[in-house]
């Protein structure tokens, strides 16, 4: 974890960026304690940094993977692999969001190379760096847009099936505007997600289910 607090003056006066401590951290995810040992649960953290919130968010569900599946190899590779498909995050500086995929990946090598030893593949790896590239964003989240003007575009991902993977991608404005109570004339294929209690618009596109150690090779 991430202990200091401040990069610099010019940067919190310019962006505001102050991070959030470790003690802080646990005490508000442990407000949500039950969705963070939920392997499959969604987290986006708007204003990321290097991702203090969200490592600890995915200690927590790799603990509960171990857990679960820690022996079995195969298993354990794909919920941790499920477990990194939740986290999203976007930041509006760039060298946060390198750090905080770098730190992501990481935090899941070192426990996924421990648990499958000689079993654990550069593949798999691959694909958890191309998950974290589509989950956690260089853009501004109050303006849902990248720094070039470009609309933020998240990916979902879903396990199907056995070692098969869905994924969907969908604009991040849209995503918000679904939270709203009512539904316009304009919300054409949008669906009411009870789980969330939101609507669900049409995604802007949907790729054929792939292997999750895989994912990397479909663009």
């Amino acid at each position: 974890m991430v202990n200091e607090q401040v990069k610099s003056r010019k940067r919190v006066a310019d962006h505001g960026e102050v991070f959030t401590s470790e003690r802080e951290v646990n005490a508000m995810l442990d407000l949500v304690k039950q969705e963070t040992e939920r392997i499959d649960s969604r987290f986006l953290e708007p204003a990321c940094g290097t991702g203090n919130f969200l490592a600890e968010i995915l200690n927590r569900k790799l603990k509960v993977v171990k857990k679960r599946y820690s022996k079995n190899k195969s298993d354990y590779e794909k919920y941790a692999v499920l477990a990194i498909t939740s986290i999203y995050g976007v930041d509006i500086l760039e060298d946060n969001v390198l750090e905080c995929r770098n730190r992501m990946f990481s935090i899941f090598n070192d426990e996924y190379t421990k648990i499958c030893k000689e079993d654990a593949n550069d593949e798999c790896r691959e694909a958890v760096r191309y998950i974290l590239s589509r989950n956690i964003l260089h853009g501004d989240a109050l303006t849902m847009a990248t720094l070039e003007g470009e609309p933020i575009i998240f990916s979902e991902w879903s396990l199907v099936s056995g070692s098969m993977i869905k994924r969907r991608d969908y604009r991040y404005d849209e995503l918000l505007a679904g939270s709203q109570e009512q539904i316009s004339i304009f919300m054409v294929g949008w669906e009411y997600d009870e789980e969330i209690q939101a609507f669900i618009p049409a995604p802007l596109r949907e790729y054929p289910l792939i292997d999750y150690r895989r994912v990397q090779y479909v663009e």
